[in-house]
């Protein structure tokens, strides 16, 4: 009884959201595929909220079960336009979508979240949620999705976006620091050993002639002469298969311009 008034209340509190002015408009979770719980959408519906308010950009999921012959990208697109989501006149936003029919994932962009997530941003941060949606942790996948997209949008308003040059490094945790130590530790330590067992059968000499074979030098006299310098530059080559930054972008049926990407999961 206990779990059926709290669904109960979950999902009043889902039609409240729906209907309230601060969460006007199509909601930012749109579970068609049903692989969220009742209180799995209303976590993440509240997360996305907040987010997208906070920094005034649509940060948007979709689940669908079928791409109604679409393909993903156009599906996204449409899906983002048609919904009317994204602040202000340039409609900023972003909108990952989630195919189980062929198990796609795309995510498209419009107004300034193009520029926020440029190319190497979307593909970093699929890395971080796609393991998630490949095992099935669904809600987990799309929490990482959010948090990524709040730390993006965060850099970007500061004029510098996560591109190809500056994506995001994760810090070593204090566990990985201390392995890493210890191994280097006990590496040093054999290689020291090793050494030190290699020289047990040398020993020091009180002078420096004792290291010098009887008859092997004979040295009179030594004069060095500097002739010339010959100098050659070569042009550094280019490194061709160097991915250049920024948003590659596409027009939607309507004729809008986006960014975006996607792939299989």
């Amino acid at each position: 009884m206990k779990k059926q008034l709290t669904c109960i209340f979950l999902a009043v509190l889902l039609c409240v959201m729906a209907v309230s002015p601060a969460f006007a408009g199509a909601p930012r979770v749109v579970d068609d595929a049903d692989l969220l719980t009742v209180s799995e959408e209303a976590e993440l519906t509240a997360k996305l909220n907040e987010i997208s308010e906070r920094q005034q950009m649509d940060v948007v999921v979709v689940t669908v079960n079928s791409l109604e012959g679409k393909t993903p990208q156009a599906f996204a697109d449409d899906y983002y336009e048609y919904h009317d989501y994204g602040f202000g006149a340039e409609k900023d936003g972003i909108l990952l979508l989630i195919s189980m029919e062929a198990n796609d994932w795309y995510i498209t962009t419009d107004g300034s979240g193009i520029a926020a997530f440029t190319d190497a941003g979307i593909a970093y941060i699929s890395e971080q949620f796609l393991f998630w949606l490949s095992d099935g942790f669904y809600v987990e996948a799309f929490q990482e999705y959010a948090d990524q997209c709040d730390d993006f949008i965060t850099q970007a308003k500061t004029g510098a976006p996560y591109d190809v040059d500056n994506l995001p490094h994760e810090p070593l945790s204090f566990f990985a620091v201390i392995v890493s130590l210890v191994i280097g530790l006990i590496i040093a330590l054999i290689s020291v050993a090793v050494m030190k067992g290699q020289l047990k059968t040398v020993y020091s000499e009180p002078a420096a002639d004792s290291y010098v074979a009887e008859g092997s030098m004979n040295v009179t006299g030594s004069r060095e002469f500097f002739l010339y310098r010959n100098v050659t530059r070569r042009e550094k080559p280019k490194d061709e298969n160097k991915k250049a930054g920024g948003s590659t972008t596409h027009r939607s049926s309507s004729g809008r311009t986006h960014g975006g990407g996607g792939g299989k999961f």
